[in-house]
């Protein structure tokens, strides 16, 4: 499709199908970056069609946000608004150093309050008290490349990839974000190459406990995320039962632990469908580049989430953001990771039906 720059961003009819967000959102995000945009200059000036035309704030806006939602090259939506793609290039980066530093507050670990908030959501839908939060990680796929040591990027499935590590909360709101690792790390590697781990484990993160409600004194259970079985067992992260045969307890709290991780499969899903640029092949391999694209992408749907945007994401019908990449296991265990869990296994057991699992 070809238009006026300005068009497809004052077309209410055609805006929140094109754009996957409402005008609200987008008029928030317009104000972010405005006084950046329109800084004397940093105006954005093409020539189409032998006239002179500039690009207001809101034009930008609308050609970086198209090059996010659709993934479509620099030359497509360039064609689309009648620029040169370097022109695209320039208003897209531009928009993206913009929303690094005006909306970071958007993507940032909870404050006690929030805390408190969350855990109690992961208490009341899935019986696991002190849950904090919900980690998994994904690969970007990326194109091939010829350059020296690019087989660093290959991964197991033998695709190039990076992986985008994160944490997220009952809301699927991004807390924690990690990503630039090549794909041929597997997810514990990248966990223990992370800040967030450092934080952790000398206790500036998850460090808080609280006694199991109806158990003796002294059952004192410490804050916690929960992942799957491609990370270690901590004392500050819950893993699955992964023996055979399990008791009907284990088998139980099995099943709560991966009701509860399903926030950051949806979250991780939502993000590649609604995000297309994260899709297909486009990047090659470059640590600096894509994990600002990654992050940014993580910073527009949270901040959706903040504004209550109607078109904001919910659970998706299928969870699957690693389509084709087989489960990863590992074997190591914490003895404090092991008593925590085998207490927190024992309160849900005692639950039973009371709560959904």
């Amino acid at each position: 499709m070809s238009m006026e720059p300005g068009q497809l961003s004052k077309e209410c009819e055609r805006f929140e199908s094109v754009f996957k967000m409402s005008r609200k959102t987008f008029d928030y995000l317009c104000s972010l970056v405005k006084g950046d945009f329109t800084r004397k200059g940093r105006s954005i000036r093409n020539f189409r069609f032998g006239d002179k035309v500039i690009l207001d704030v809101e034009d930008q806006v609308a050609v970086a946000l198209l090059r996010m939602t659709t993934g479509e090259s620099l030359m497509a939506i360039g064609t689309c608004f009648g620029m040169n793609h370097s022109s695209i290039s320039h208003i897209t980066w531009k928009f993206l150093e913009c929303l690094e530093e005006r909306a970071a507050g958007h993507l940032k670990w909870p404050d006690p309050e929030e805390m408190a908030t969350i855990k109690a959501k992961f208490e009341k839908l899935h019986g696991l008290p002190n849950c904090c939060g919900a980690i998994d990680a994904t690969h970007i796929l990326m194109c091939s490349s010829t350059q020296p040591n690019s087989s660093v990027w290959v991964d197991c499935e033998n695709r190039n990839s990076m992986v985008l590590q994160t944490v997220v909360d009952p809301d699927l709101r991004f807390r924690d974000v990690v990503s630039g690792w090549p794909g041929s790390l597997d997810n514990s590697c990248i966990l223990r190459t992370s800040g967030f781990y450092r934080l952790c484990q000398k206790g500036a993160r998850l460090d808080g406990k609280m006694e199991l409600p109806g158990e003796s004194s002294g059952s004192l259970v410490g804050e916690y995320i929960v992942g799957n079985a491609s990370y270690p067992l901590l004392p500050w992260l819950m893993t699955p039962y992964q023996e055979h045969d399990l008791s009907p307890e284990k088998a139980d709290f099995n099943k709560r632990h991966a009701a509860a991780r399903m926030v950051v499969q949806g979250a991780l899903a939502n993000l590649k469908e609604r995000w297309q640029v994260l899709k297909g092949e486009l990047w090659r391999p470059d640590k600096h580049r894509l994990p600002r694209i990654i992050y940014a992408c993580c910073l527009l749907s949270n901040i959706m989430i903040d504004l209550e945007d109607p078109k904001r994401d919910g659970m998706p019908a299928s969870p699957d953001h690693d389509d084709g990449y087989r489960q990863q296991v590992c074997n190591v265990a914490d003895d404090d990771g092991v008593t925590q869990r085998d207490l927190l296994c024992q309160y849900s057991g005692r639950l039973g039906n009371n709560l959904p699992g």
